[in-house]
């Protein structure tokens, strides 16, 4: 379900056919170098926002097909985006979602905490989304119902990371969690890092995490519309999603301490509930 940080996307495994693995490469590594632009080193915010520009920039040459062999004005964007152009043309990927992608990076970049969850869901649809309806496109298996059903599964793996990397993003002066339902139960996740789980902060973590794995399971029926070893491999993301939710659970929330990661028995697990999950 993850490599490296950009957490979400699904990395082309054994499980892809080898023809695709290119393609997926390519849009993994846009998305990768995006959100380390947004995330990674000590930028100030004006440096950070003008290479996203770059990135937008360098869409706008690929959508207006001024460029043709690679010239897209640096080596490092060169790198990212002459690969990502044959793939844009070879499967007629929207460039929308990459512009959307890059909102979300942005957003990041000028980080605001989210009043509720209704603006929590409308940062993932396009932080997490784009990334489904481009694997979409690939498989060529794009449809009304399958993008819906996308949308479930990738939001809910956004929420997913959110919930597991809390104290990761605490030190960043982020906090995903919807405003309101900490206002409600009088949380303040920076003292709640520093002492003992509370009987609020279980509540606030049970709630999340019960609307995260309703999401999921609502994405599921994606996997009977898909073929062969692509199911297998979305059956895959969405049970390590499912598995993740449990290790929350099962260190009783407290991901200040222990962030809950899929180690080999984990695998085998959601190997096996794929395989047995239709």
């Amino acid at each position: 379900m993850s490599v490296d940080h950009y957490e979400n996307f699904p990395v082309a495994s054994i499980l892809i056919p080898a023809t695709l693995r290119p393609a997926i490469h390519a849009v993994y590594a846009f998305a990768r170098s995006a959100d380390d632009i947004a995330d990674e080193g000590n930028l100030p915010t004006s440096v950070r926002l003008e290479k996203l520009q770059a990135y937008r920039n360098a869409l706008g040459k690929i959508q207006q097909a001024s460029t043709n062999h690679g010239d897209f004005g640096s080596p490092a964007l060169n790198h990212v985006f002459t690969p990502l152009a044959k793939t844009i043309q070879q499967f007629n990927l929207p460039i929308s979602a990459f512009q959307d992608l890059l909102t979300a990076f942005e957003s990041d970049v000028r980080f605001t905490p989210f009043a509720n969850r209704d603006a929590l869901i409308a940062y993932c649809r396009f932080s997490a989304n784009p990334v489904g309806l481009l694997m979409l496109h690939i498989y060529q298996a794009v449809s009304e119902e399958n993008i819906v059903f996308s949308n479930h599964i990738c939001t809910a793996l956004q929420l997913v990371n959110f919930w597991q990397d809390i104290a990761i993003d605490l030190n960043k002066n982020r906090i995903y969690l919807p405003q309101d339902s900490l206002q409600k139960r009088n949380i303040d996740v920076q003292s709640q890092a520093r002492q003992k789980i509370t009987l609020e902060w279980i509540g606030l973590m049970q709630e999340q995490i019960e609307f995260t794995r309703t999401m999921m399971l609502a994405g599921a029926p994606l996997t009977k519309n898909l073929r062969g070893r692509l199911a297998w491999e979305m059956r895959m993301i969405i049970q390590g999603g499912l598995r993740t939710l449990e290790k929350i659970e099962n260190v009783h929330y407290d991901v200040f301490n222990q962030r809950p990661v899929l180690n080999k028995p984990d695998w085998a697990i959601i190997a096996w509930r794929a395989l047995t999950h239709s």
